[in-house]
């Protein structure tokens, strides 16, 4: 295995372990104006249309489709702050799937795996948010 898909299998399998929030609010909020109205709007929209974007990247049929789902989660996230979203997003965007197929398809299954956890983790810390908003 190339050393670059050495070091991103071991990026995608890594478990998250920091301490920061899955949203960073206060950089939405500077987007905000800190019109809490309108961040909920941004994030519910988010929280919406995540799960589509994360279906796309799991069943994309080629390079192209893989790298424009990987692309659109990895814009998404950075516009709300889900920046450990962003960082497996972009790491997912950088997979060759022409380097090694065999290899290529099992580090695409672990980087659309990674990719869905923290989707998952960033939209579960999103419903918090507001079912204590109420």
């Amino acid at each position: 295995m190339g050393a670059d898909l050495q070091e991103t299998a071991a990026a995608v399998s890594t478990p998250a372990t920091h301490l920061e929030e899955p949203v960073d609010r206060a950089y939405l909020a500077r987007f905000t104006l800190g019109n809490m109205a309108l961040e909920r709007e941004i994030l519910e929209l988010f929280a919406g249309q995540l799960p589509a974007y994360v279906e796309q990247l799991r069943t994309a049929a080629g390079d192209k489709e893989w790298k424009l789902a990987a692309h659109t989660i990895k814009g998404s996230a950075l516009v709300v702050g889900a920046r450990r979203l962003a960082e497996l997003a972009q790491i997912a965007e950088r997979l060759d799937a022409d380097a090694h197929s065999t290899i290529s398809d099992r580090v695409r299954r672990e980087a659309s795996d990674a990719v869905a956890a923290a989707s998952d983790e960033a939209c579960h810390h999103i419903a918090q948010l507001f079912a204590r908003a109420g």
